[in-house]
């Protein structure tokens, strides 16, 4: 595929992240992950050569045929999919941030697999904020126990939290789902645990998730445009 409108895309998404951010007051720096999920090497190639070095990917096995090549090793991956504990031993030291840790049998069976790779792998609880029952994520009312428990094990570094808002154009429903998350962080950080990073917001709807204060962003679509649709 033909990504040269990307540098273009990109200069308008950071534009928007700095007017979202100061309406809301924010200044804090928002890393932009290229979703690669769906296109090929060059769509890697072109966020490195855009300038972007983070790169995310929801299935594992697409990410590690992306991983292991040139291109792939100059990258910083995340792994964003929902993560299967049979495939943890896949995962494990090979990606800088799991961001689906979901709940604290995923998280033991990825510390027993990076303590086997003398690794310490950075994660992220996800959190079903929305409680949409067609998402993966812990509850928010199970979150604290999970962040306590995921934050303890040796092999493990919880830096924060992540969550999928509905899949709606109305903004206010995007924002409550967001702000819960958000309020979830403060409120697990006065309890003594520091959770930096928020990751929240994708192609539709990451303007209102940085003036919820997202730390991270996901973005596929507003980057490299459509995917392509494969006819049997």
């Amino acid at each position: 595929m033909n990504f040269g409108a990307l540098p273009e895309r990109l200069a308008h998404v950071r534009a928007e992240i700095a007017r979202r951010q100061a309406i809301a007051g924010r200044t804090h720096p928002v890393t932009i992950v290229a979703v690669t999920k769906g296109f090929g090497l060059d769509a890697v190639e072109a966020a490195l050569g855009a300038g972007l070095a983070d790169v995310g990917e929801n299935r594992v096995q697409e990410a590690l045929e992306k991983l292991d090549t040139p291109a792939g090793r100059r990258a910083t991956w995340h792994l964003i999919g929902h993560l299967q504990r049979n495939k943890a031993k896949l995962v494990a030291g090979r990606f800088a941030l799991v961001h689906s840790v979901d709940s604290t049998a995923l998280a033991e069976e990825l510390d027993t697999r990076a303590g086997a790779q003398g690794a310490r792998q950075r994660v992220l609880l996800q959190v079903n904020v929305a409680g949409e029952a067609q998402k993966s994520g812990c509850a928010p009312a199970d979150a604290p126990v999970v962040a306590r428990r995921v934050a303890a094990l040796p092999h493990l570094a919880l830096e924060g939290l992540m969550t999928i808002a509905p899949f709606t154009d109305a903004a206010d429903v995007q924002r409550r789902a967001f702000r819960g998350l958000r309020e979830l962080r403060d409120a697990l950080q006065e309890e003594g645990l520091w959770l930096p990073t928020l990751s929240m917001g994708m192609s539709a709807d990451y303007g209102t998730a940085v003036e919820e204060g997202a730390t991270v962003i996901r973005l596929g679509t507003v980057l490299f445009g459509p995917r392509e649709v494969t006819t049997p």
